[in-house]
């Protein structure tokens, strides 16, 4: 299944290390980041897992919940997550999905064919609180994620969301913003502050 940006994000039911969720009704009101690990006891996703874990309050002051994926069964996900509290210093406080007929990773096509196994790949959804699909990304089994770039990029959804602006090439929260190519020069100037126009199609404000 292909699934683009906008699109519904697919329900789905599975068992997790948190119990038994539906996943519309676990997010229900929340921004969510959906990701698949290739698979438990192994060394990227253990540091993914935890850097995870450790941004548990980055996440809640987002009104965000981060929910992992692999194919591997709940007792091997219950057996790791100790490894996951003991290298981070954080100890698991999100679900991982259970997920070994892979019905959930073939819904959103988290499968790499040709990599010699049917395993997921590091595949990164977030999820807006009417469940719409906002980023995706997919990194190469020997790459760990940027956890970092993923909350900027949760930030510039929300401020882009509220406000009637784009956000500039590595942009981080307080630092200056795009006016929309949709609002007039004068426009802007009545809703955001410090407007300057570097070309008719370029215009810098101030972070609302």
């Amino acid at each position: 299944m292909s699934l683009h940006l906008g699109d519904t994000a697919p329900d789905f039911t599975a068992t997790t290390t948190d119990g038994d969720i539906s996943f519309h009704d676990w997010k229900a009101g929340s921004w969510a980041v959906f990701f698949s690990h290739p698979a438990d006891f192994t060394p990227v996703c253990t540091t993914e897992l935890g850097r995870t874990a450790a941004l548990g309050g980055e996440f809640q002051r987002r009104n965000t919940k981060p929910i992992a994926l692999s194919v591997d069964p709940i007792e091997d996900h219950r057996g790791w997550a100790p490894d996951i509290g003991e290298v981070s210093g954080t100890e698991l406080n999100f679900p991982i999905i259970a997920d070994p007929d892979r019905s959930v990773a073939e819904l959103y096509d988290m499968i790499h064919l040709g990599e010699g196994d049917t395993s997921t790949v590091r595949s990164v959804f977030i999820v807006d609180p009417d469940d719409k699909i906002r980023l995706t990304l997919t990194y190469p089994k020997s790459v760990g994620r940027n956890f970092d770039e993923i909350l900027r990029v949760i930030d510039a959804l929300q401020a882009t969301d509220a406000n009637p602006i784009a956000t500039p090439a590595d942009w981080t929260p307080g630092e200056r913003v795009i006016v929309s190519p949709a609002l007039s020069t004068d426009d802007a100037k009545q809703k955001l502050s410090n407007v300057e126009e570097v070309k008719p199609y370029l215009r810098f404000a101030d972070a609302p």
